[in-house]
């Protein structure tokens, strides 16, 4: 007897997205790290000096994070109420942040109890931020003002009263340093100028904007508000440049990568998008465990850290480069160590002995072997394989369809067995590598269950599915036909175009021969 042969899977070409060099850069972070905070974190912000340590402001507290510690290394708690948007100045020494209560706090990074207290706002301050020129500091409240503040005289310089709703987001501009940016809940952006007493520019948004970004050229504008991240022109007067809409929730913060050629946003929807600087199209993105509320990328893109909305701090850190090169130098044998012997041939006074390879069978092949067809079909209707190799499953259809035994082993089925296989061939039989044998598949089954119909809501459910899924694929091959023969019937009319101009350009030819020979 011939011994068993395993079942042949066909291969096929894998549908999937493409591997770009945006997609090997960011997913070259290691497993993450996650923090439990005391409450939701509303800011992160990175140092920008070595050791790029990076501030976190959740509940009542701003904790100071080493680049690669889990516990923090420094903590302010001197908040009666909430903490907002602790973030550095340029030069990493000191830290300024917003409260509940309607204050400032301007604290020194080795100090402990703040340096400064800044009042005048009378509700939460969720925004502040320093200028570049480093003495002065930019805030927004839910008193709907933006103020400007002096650092050494602890004064306010100029109040504008100019949003009708919350201040929630802002940031200022690293090339003048008289201009900061902030966004409201009356979905505008107002750009300030400390100089001038009004706002020198007002942006519609057209939702609750939740984070406003410069880009480090001061030239262009991204705001975040509702399902939508906007990029404006700022030297043509504040331009729509382009309108994205990528999340399905509320976006809630933004970030740019250290060479500013990748913008980043976080949303409620648990995910985080990178876009293209250049094209504005999605490169890259994250999932996450739950809702998104702030996000930061550390100099050089070396950490990446998010904070949710349940008080969990994501922290991924990029893989080292060391251990490749390590890798990369380690001696490794001589090519000819594996092809050794490879071409050796036999000579004649040698004696042969040929080693079997040890064929070791599948679940469903040793059923097949069997002759339990029934119990193949079941084994490869297992999750498992079915939706993550169902190459294997129509496989194994198509062998028990040659050995005349696909009927048997569709027959009597349980109602949640015959669901199970209309519910696989609905949701594969458009693809057109399986739809040969599935829609065979699909014939059996209609022809074996037709008395039952009627008996169950939940096979009949899936019956109007598979029609419905059969009619539209019919529909779409139809769409198809028809655009086939309007390319057919455009090449057609090329050709007799380019076939005319040569007959033409033939006959002017020999009408001048002609002519040339009767003149001479």
């Amino acid at each position: 007897m011939a011994s068993y042969k395993p079942v042949a899977i066909p291969a096929h070409p894998r549908l999937g997205e493409k591997v770009t060099q945006d997609a090997l850069y960011w997913r070259g972070y290691k497993t993450p790290v996650q923090i439990k905070e005391f409450g939701a974190i509303n800011k992160i912000d990175f140092s920008p000096v070595s050791p790029y340590n990076y501030a976190v402001t959740a509940s009542s507290r701003i904790h100071i994070y080493g680049r690669y510690s889990q516990e923090p290394i420094k903590t302010f708690s001197r908040f009666k109420d909430a903490a907002y948007c602790a973030t550095y100045r340029d030069d990493g020494k000191l830290l300024v942040a917003g409260s509940e209560e309607g204050s400032i706090r301007l604290f020194d990074i080795s100090g402990r109890a703040p340096l400064r207290q800044f009042d005048g706002h009378t509700k939460a301050v969720h925004v502040v931020g320093f200028l570049s020129d480093k003495y002065r500091i930019f805030s927004g409240g839910d008193d709907y003002s933006s103020n400007l503040w002096d650092i050494p005289s602890a004064t306010e310089i100029v109040s504008y009263n100019e949003h009708l709703d919350y201040v929630r987001c802002g940031c200022a501009s690293k090339l003048n340093a008289d201009v900061f940016v902030t966004g409201s809940y009356d979905h505008t952006v107002k750009v300030f100028d400390a100089r001038t007493e009004k706002s020198v520019m007002t942006i519609e948004h057209g939702q609750p904007v939740e984070s406003v970004l410069l880009f480090p050229s001061g030239g262009l504008l991204v705001s975040a508000g509702g399902r939508y991240v906007k990029v404006w022109d700022v030297l043509k007067g504040g331009q729509l440049l382009v309108s994205l809409k990528n999340h399905h929730k509320t976006v809630t913060c933004l970030c740019l990568n250290s060479s500013g050629q990748r913008l980043l946003s976080g949303s409620l929807d648990r995910h985080v998008k990178i876009y293209s600087t250049t094209s504005y199209k999605v490169v890259h993105s994250f999932d996450y465990a739950t809702s998104i509320l702030s996000l930061a990328l550390s100099p050089e893109d070396e950490t990446i850290v998010v904070g949710m909305t349940n008080g969990v701090l994501n922290v991924k850190h990029r893989k080292p480069e060391e251990s490749k090169v390590k890798a990369q130098n380690k001696r490794r044998p001589a090519y000819r160590t594996f092809v050794k012997g490879r071409n050796y041939m036999p000579k004649q006074e040698d004696f042969y002995v040929s080693k079997p390879g040890k064929c070791v069978l599948r679940k469903y092949d040793k059923l097949l072997r069997s002759f339990q067809s029934s119990k193949a079909l079941d084994a490869v209707l297992e999750p498992q394989i079915r939706l993550y190799t169902p190459e294997v499953t129509v496989a194994v259809m198509q062998e028990l369809n040659r050995r005349g035994t696909l009927r048997s082993a569709l027959a009597g089925r349980d109602e949640k067995q015959i669901s199970l296989l209309l519910t696989f061939v609905t949701r594969r039989v458009i693809e057109p590598r399986f739809t040969p044998i599935l829609v065979t598949v699909a014939d059996m089954i209609t022809d074996i269950y037709q008395p039952v119909v009627g008996q169950s809501a939940l096979v009949d459910k899936q019956f109007l599915r598979l029609q419905e899924a059969i009619g539209k694929e019919i529909d779409y091959q139809e769409e198809l036909l028809e655009v086939l023969g309007m390319m057919d019937a455009l090449f057609a009319t090329l050709t007799k175009k380019k076939t005319s101009s040569l007959e033409e350009n033939k006959s002017n030819g020999l009408t001048k021969t002609l002519e040339q020979d009767m003149s001479n």
